[in-house]
């Protein structure tokens, strides 16, 4: 059906710099929304960003002024420059969509499963 992978995540330093990468291929009409969580453990996944088709963005207000989200339209990507990365960063990153599907039009949302920023000296 739709498979949703994420890429970029590792290890660095307070204050370095991060760019995520989502892509995600199969059979669909379109992509109409495309956002990034973040999950730690005994915490609730939290919506970091988010932009949809029009091209408007929402962030997290802890992310704000630090992280930008941005979609590939023709390459069905999106990613998440993170700079200025905090410790509470940390956590495991996933990338969500909601497509419009070929056969009825009928919207579908999809997981990713993840990948791991962690963010120590």
């Amino acid at each position: 059906q739709v498979q949703v992978v994420e890429s970029g995540g590792g290890l660095v330093q307070p204050g370095g710099s991060l760019r995520l990468s989502c892509a995600a291929s199969g059979n669909f009409r379109s992509i109409e929304t495309m956002a990034w969580y973040r999950q730690v453990p005994a915490k609730e996944r939290e919506l970091v960003a988010s932009i949809i088709g029009g091209g408007t963005t929402n962030y997290v207000d802890s992310v704000k002024g630090r992280f930008t989200i941005s979609r590939d339209y023709a390459k069905n990507m999106a990613y998440l420059q993170m700079n200025s990365l905090k410790t509470e960063d940390t956590a495991l990153y996933l990338c969500y969509i909601i497509i419009r599907d070929l056969s009825w039009g009928s919207t579908w949302q999809y997981w990713g499963q993840g990948t791991q920023v962690t963010v120590s000296s």
